[in-house]
């Protein structure tokens, strides 16, 4: 990377991390505050989420995740604590698998100007034979969870309830990518209410047919639709084959995120 892509790297990770850590992180679900962790109540999973650990020493950190872990143990649920790579103590990583927490695939925090994605990519939008729309019913919603559960060769019939509380706060578009009144691909883009970001989600596309530009394209359309809105900024957790593609289009990598869940 370049002296001037590291720096604007760094300055993306600042506005990043004083937007999106902590509250915002959570502003649609039950919360609770413990010191400088904002503990997050999903129906079935607890979050842990915070802006820094800053001013803790080594016993009030330790402190600090076992009773996250046994606040959720508690209620018979598994929690996660998602760690940054930035994120300080450096050995926050070990401590948290010595209170039991176990690492989840890690993945690569991806940021990018709204204006700039949707001025690459440009024309990209439309595919020959592809239809993308913007979708808001259930029945719709199920359809994507099935085309999720043939990507991944796992049940995921849970996400059409995620799909339809997302829908239901006004603050999120859900797309599809059609062939022949077929699902092939799905994605879905998160307006952070109080922030300038909109997080771009999903992706998943049939194995037939990847490597047609679906991808991008949903990328393209939600870059641009966050233009309109007036959201300046899009983020990415991305997999490792999202990773490369995104910063082909001009995503700059600014740390790394890992889920660390205990699972009681």
């Amino acid at each position: 990377m370049t002296d001037a892509k590291s720096e604007q790297a760094r300055q993306l990770l600042a506005v990043y991390d004083d937007q999106l850590r902590g509250t915002s992180e959570s502003a649609d679900v039950p919360t609770s505050m413990d010191g400088p962790v904002i503990r997050v109540e999903y129906p079935n999973r607890g979050f842990v989420s915070y802006r820094s650990l800053e001013g803790l020493d080594s016993a009030e950190v330790d402190a600090l995740i076992a009773r996250q872990r046994d606040y959720f143990a508690a209620k018979g649920q598994s929690v996660e604590w998602k760690l940054r790579g930035h994120d300080l103590p450096a050995d926050l990583p070990e401590r948290l698998h010595a209170a039991g927490f176990e690492p989840e695939e890690q993945e690569t925090v991806l940021v990018a100007e709204s204006a700039d994605i949707a001025e690459r990519l440009r024309g990209r939008a439309s595919i020959d034979g592809i239809t993308i729309g913007l979708v808001n019913d259930r029945a719709d919603f199920e359809r994507i969870a099935a085309m999720e559960s043939t990507v991944w060769n796992d049940d995921w019939s849970w996400l059409t309830d995620d799909l339809v509380r997302r829908h239901a706060t006004g603050l999120t578009d859900i797309y599809v990518a059609e062939a022949d009144g077929e699902v092939v691909s799905a994605a879905w883009a998160v307006y952070k209410e109080g922030t300038e970001f909109t997080g771009l989600w999903g992706g998943s596309t049939l194995a037939e047919w990847r490597g047609k530009g679906i991808y991008k394209a949903l990328v393209a359309v939600r870059a641009a639709r966050a233009v309109e809105l007036g959201y300046k900024y899009l983020h990415v957790d991305a997999s490792d084959d999202s990773s490369p593609i995104l910063q082909r289009l001009g995503f700059l990598a600014v740390t790394t995120t890992t889920p660390y869940v205990y699972t009681p």
